[in-house]
């Protein structure tokens, strides 16, 4: 696959310094840019823009070298669409939803990896006499990189063939006929595309270390703002990360996330057709409707067809 991780993307809000301050709290680190915002491994990730409503503005995906930006630009080519080619980018908006899929040479990420805790259970003891670490961090949550973006289009299907025909993302799973979990990278994925009565953006989904980073972040977020929950703790079968989801300050939801699923670059993977519950999670509480229907869906209609 020559398209290796999703880089970063960039957030129209309608007040960018609260929803920076949020981000702030949830971890990331603002940097020399006033409404950018950097995660512990992957770098500058989020970038936040005025806008008069939530929305995907654009995404930035790294790929290998410049002939993968010629390949990419050919195949966008033949689908009729246009593309600004640089020195060691491309960039092309997808139609439908008008987000800028940016592509740009880079290294592939080498993540450190996280300290294994020892976890004891029937017949494997791996810590005696001991507290597991878990429990014993008191150092803030910092995610490690973003790991990826959820965006909902009034067109599925054209935004599907953009995203994986043009820019060269593959299918992990599919939810029933109107949704796919897609990927630039060995994560089962970085982008999940879903029919919607209007385009938005769902949310962003943050990589911590372990469940216990799930936990200990989701809670520290929540001890003086309640109104953040939005669901969690559970489990996910598709992408099989454990999770929680908060909503920022523009109305978007951010997760935490940890133990996704990988998928080499040369493995055998057959998507499945997910429905009902099971395209949600595997446990946990169940979602609320504002999950699946946000809360602010008929102000973001309402505001499209004043637009």
């Amino acid at each position: 696959m020559s398209l290796h991780r999703l880089a970063g993307v960039t957030l129209g809000v309608p007040d960018t310094e609260a929803v920076g301050r949020y981000y702030e709290e949830f971890g990331l680190t603002r940097t020399g840019e006033a409404a950018t915002f950097s995660t512990t491994d992957g770098g500058d990730q989020l970038r936040l823009v005025p806008a008069p409503s939530r929305r995907l503005v654009g995404v930035v995906i790294g790929v290998d070298d410049t002939d993968d930006l010629a390949r990419t630009a050919a195949r966008l080519g033949e689908m009729g669409i246009q593309t600004e080619l640089g020195v060691d980018s491309l960039a092309a908006r997808e139609q439908v939803s008008g987000v800028w899929f940016k592509l740009a040479v880079m290294p592939r990420l080498q993540q450190p990896p996280a300290p294994a805790s020892p976890t004891n259970g029937p017949g494997r003891i791996e810590r005696s006499a001991e507290r597991t670490p878990g429990i014993l961090r008191e150092n803030r949550v910092r995610p490690r990189r973003l790991g990826h973006v959820v965006l909902g289009t009034t067109d599925f299907t054209a935004t599907k063939r953009f995203v994986v025909d043009g820019i060269g993302f593959k299918v992990s799973d599919l939810v029933s006929d109107h949704g796919a979990f897609l990927r630039c990278s060995t994560d089962h994925h970085n982008l999940l595309i879903q029919q919607f009565p209007v385009n938005f953006v769902h949310h962003t989904a943050w990589q911590v270390d372990d469940i216990d980073e799930v936990g200990r972040g989701a809670m520290a977020m929540l001890e003086e703002h309640p109104e953040r929950h939005v669901w969690g703790l559970g489990r996910h079968h598709a992408g099989s990360n454990f999770f929680w989801y908060l909503r920022d300050p523009a109305g978007t939801f951010s997760e935490y996330y940890s133990d996704l699923d990988d998928i080499g670059e040369d493995a055998l993977w057959t998507p499945e057709v997910l429905e009902g519950a099971r395209g949600l999670f595997n446990w946990g509480p169940p979602p609320p409707p504002s999950f699946v229907n946000p809360e602010d869906l008929a102000a973001l209609m309402i505001g499209a067809h004043a637009g």
